[in-house]
């Protein structure tokens, strides 16, 4: 078959969980399938990124959306509709010209599109099509509503509403429906919302593989974007609520911060027992370098997949119920359990100390995620949805 995919973002470098996503798929797709990219951009793409592509895609096409038609689009837009603007940013009529005029040049006989930010531009066309909401966006718009300042909670509130009436609207135009988990599946606001599949994600284990003999320089660690709201809210958590009751018992625990684009709010927690390094070009250096991997995530939706890399990569880890919730680990086998500091707290200084706690965490979260999360089966869910898919 021949796959028409859109995106609202160049699949390439991984810095972002929904590039992650969309990159694997498209590489065990293309194993079956002829693979049409077109993928929106607001910057430009390194020529590097799109040789990366070209290795699984039998065209390639970007799109590039113009700040200042976004920023535009974004004032008119809140100020006189009530239109998601996690829609109205990635929209725009030449764009959807272009679309439509690459549809009619591929003749695709299946769109694949990723996200609610880009399906305003297929909604309409009469070929199969699926959609992959990915995660419940206006759920994790919600829970940011209440930890906000005043003058953005307007904000929040506003595009909640939006997004939920959006995720709605949009759900009849799809011949498929595609979500990350469980958890989010249910978060999505429809009569019909069990006929969404659940794909989840996987793991390249031949990148992220446990490294014997490395180095520990540091006790914790967290990765992940750090521009995302949820990964803010769970390292200045982390550092302001939980790390003070380590550091009473162990003053000189180190926990390193890795990740593309630190907010202020993150560099700020730099200090002697605090390193925050932004992007690198190695993530796994750093996990491997690492002891614990901790993420007290408090906000947000959708599946954590800094904890599925650490796992691999046989480090125990520690998170929140939320985050848990939609990975499906046993808690106090395969992944510690925190809802407290002082529980996060006593979880890091347990494995700290107990050598035997420690290895069996790290070997059974290793096995839960090699038995559960690899590419080539959750996209083999996702690949029979789309052959399955009946012509219109």
């Amino acid at each position: 078959m021949k796959l028409f995919v859109l995106l609202s973002r160049f699949p390439y470098p991984l810095e972002k969980g929904d590039k992650l996503r969309a990159f694997h798929q498209i590489k065990e797709l293309s194993k079956q399938h002829e693979i049409v990219l077109c993928a929106l951009s607001d910057q430009k793409v390194a020529q590097s990124s799109i040789d990366k592509l070209q290795e699984y895609c039998k065209a390639i096409h970007i799109i590039k959306l113009p700040k200042w038609k976004i920023y535009w689009n974004l004032f008119w837009q809140l100020l006189f509709t009530d239109k998601s603007l996690q829609v109205v940013y990635f929209y725009n009529k030449s764009a959807q010209k272009k679309i439509l005029k690459l549809i009619q040049e591929h003749q695709p006989d299946h769109i694949y599109c990723q996200l609610i930010r880009v399906a305003e531009y297929i909604k309409n066309i009469p070929i199969p099509k699926t959609l992959d909401y990915m995660d419940a966006l206006a759920r994790g718009m919600e829970r940011r509503i209440a930890q906000s300042p005043f003058y953005i909670k307007w904000f929040l509130t506003t595009e909640t509403t939006r997004l939920k009436r959006y995720e709605h609207q949009i759900f009849n135009a799809f011949d498929n429906l595609t979500i990350i988990s469980e958890q989010d599946k249910n978060l999505i606001v429809h009569i019909k919302n069990d006929s969404i599949q659940i794909i989840r994600n996987g793991v390249d284990y031949e990148m992220f593989k446990f490294q014997e003999n490395f180095e520990k320089k540091y006790d914790l660690i967290f990765t992940g974007n750090m521009a995302y709201p949820p990964n803010i809210d769970s390292v200045v958590y982390l550092v302001n609520e939980v790390m003070p009751l380590v550091w009473e018992k162990y003053p000189d625990v180190k926990l390193v911060i890795t990740g593309a684009e630190p907010d202020k709010k993150v560099l700020q927690l730099a200090s002697k027992n605090v390193e925050v390094t932004g992007w690198v070009k190695d993530i796994t250096t750093y996990y491997a370098a690492a002891k614990i991997f901790v993420a007290p995530m408090q906000i947000g939706t959708g599946l954590q997949n800094k904890l599925l890399e650490a796992m691999a990569m046989k480090i125990p880890c520690v998170t929140s119920q939320l985050a848990n919730n939609a990975l499906g680990a046993e808690h106090q086998n395969s992944i510690l359990i925190g809802n407290q500091p002082e529980e996060y707290c006593q979880h890091i200084i347990s494995l700290l100390e107990n050598k035997t706690l420690y290895n069996n965490i790290a070997t059974s979260g290793y096995d839960f995620v090699k038995k559960n999360y690899t590419w080539e089966g959750t996209t083999q869910k996702l690949n029979e949805l789309i052959i399955n898919t009946k012509k219109q």
